[in-house]
């Protein structure tokens, strides 16, 4: 007998995470904690409970400007080596907690160097954190493996940094790269030497495009960058049209997109905060997921968006009826489009998320 689909049993189940940015996944209290201790004075209150609060208003607030206040807050306690690894170790056991077996979590090492730390010692110290988190929930009883993306932030003109840290550390847990940023007059190509280092080094790369900018920012990341990833990639739908009948017809590029697999890092709540779509049941997971577009579902900000994964999928049921098969499907989907290699990426299905799964479809 089918297990119910509901949020406790969704954290139940075996899932697959791919865009989860490290800065913004930061428990309330942590970054209470972590302000204290830094000496940084810039909270809005120093109660978790409110801190909390306030970071989920001020995501939801329309405003471009308190958004990015949030960020100033989270980066900022996150200026010391023992608040990285705490950070990341949290992170592993908040996302195993959540029923998480995979996930990539990415951040921008150039924001965390405002005391003096090198980027060597900042990704040391995360990758630290993610295997003591690791390691504390193998001990609850809970398997996890974090792969790391390192993110050039792409108005600041240091990706083909980030990109070469990158690579000296993808045989210590980071698996891949990205860019972040603004998109609005900061397209991908401005960073085009460090794709074509990161293709000449066979390493893996995602492209944050199609988020806040439309089609021209994926054709670039996809045909001039070579993204294996789109970050988002939720303005694929300016090349699709629904006729009134319900008829649907792809672009050149939206068909591409499909054709070719590229998968599309989708994070619903995040995408209606940033305007993408006034509701879930009208954000276009629902239409990409039913053309059969490599759709996978994620959190970007846990704590601005106040959501977990098991949360995101929840809203999904919700809005489109989903059950647990659908749930797989996302869940494969992500695995398959991990930047892990292929044997662990077939382990983790065939051992882990398909015998999930079963069990929890009777």
């Amino acid at each position: 007998m089918s297990t119910p689909v509901t949020l406790e049993n969704i954290r139940s189940a075996p899932k697959v995470l791919l865009h989860d940015h490290l800065d913004g996944g930061l428990r309330p209290g942590t970054v209470v904690d972590l302000a204290r201790e830094v000496g940084y004075t810039g909270l809005p209150t120093t109660d978790a409970a409110e801190l909390g609060a306030w970071f989920a208003a001020a995501a939801d607030s329309g405003s471009l400007v308190r958004y990015l206040e949030t960020f100033a807050h989270t980066v900022g306690v996150m200026q010391t080596r023992e608040a990285l690894v705490r950070v990341a170790a949290e992170a592993a056991e908040d996302l195993a907690a959540d029923g998480v077996v995979y996930a990539e979590v990415r951040y921008a090492p150039e924001l965390f160097v405002e005391r003096g730390m090198g980027l060597d010692e900042i990704v040391e110290a995360v990758q630290e954190g993610f295997r003591e988190g690791e390691r504390r929930a193998a001990e609850a009883g809970r398997r996890i493996r974090i792969g790391t993306l390192l993110c050039g932030m792409r108005q600041n003109d240091r990706a083909w940094e980030i990109a070469n840290l990158a690579v000296r550390y993808r045989d210590a847990g980071v698996v891949g790269f990205d860019i972040a940023g603004p998109e609005a007059g900061f397209p991908p190509t401005r960073n085009l030497d460090a794709f074509e280092y990161l293709r000449r080094e066979n390493a893996h790369f995602t492209i944050h495009a199609g988020e806040a900018f439309g089609l021209p920012s994926i054709w670039e990341a996809i045909q001039h960058c070579g993204a294996e990833r789109l970050g988002h990639g939720v303005r694929i739908m300016d090349d699709i049209e629904v006729d009134q009948d319900g008829r649907v017809r792809l672009g050149r590029l939206a068909h591409y997109v499909r054709d070719r697999r590229i998968p599309l890092e989708m994070c619903p709540t995040s995408n209606l905060q940033t305007g993408a779509a006034s509701s879930v049941a009208e954000h276009p997971i629902g239409l990409l997921a039913r053309l059969r577009f490599r759709v996978t579902v994620n959190t970007d900000n846990r704590l601005m968006s106040h959501c977990t994964l098991s949360s995101e999928f929840a809203a999904l049921v919700d809005a489109f009826g989903y059950g647990w098969g659908d749930i797989q499907w996302f869940t494969v989907n992500a695995m398959k489009s991990s930047f892990l290699g292929f044997d662990e990426r077939l382990q983790l299905i065939n051992d882990v998320i398909k015998p999930g799964y079963a069990a929890l479809m009777g």
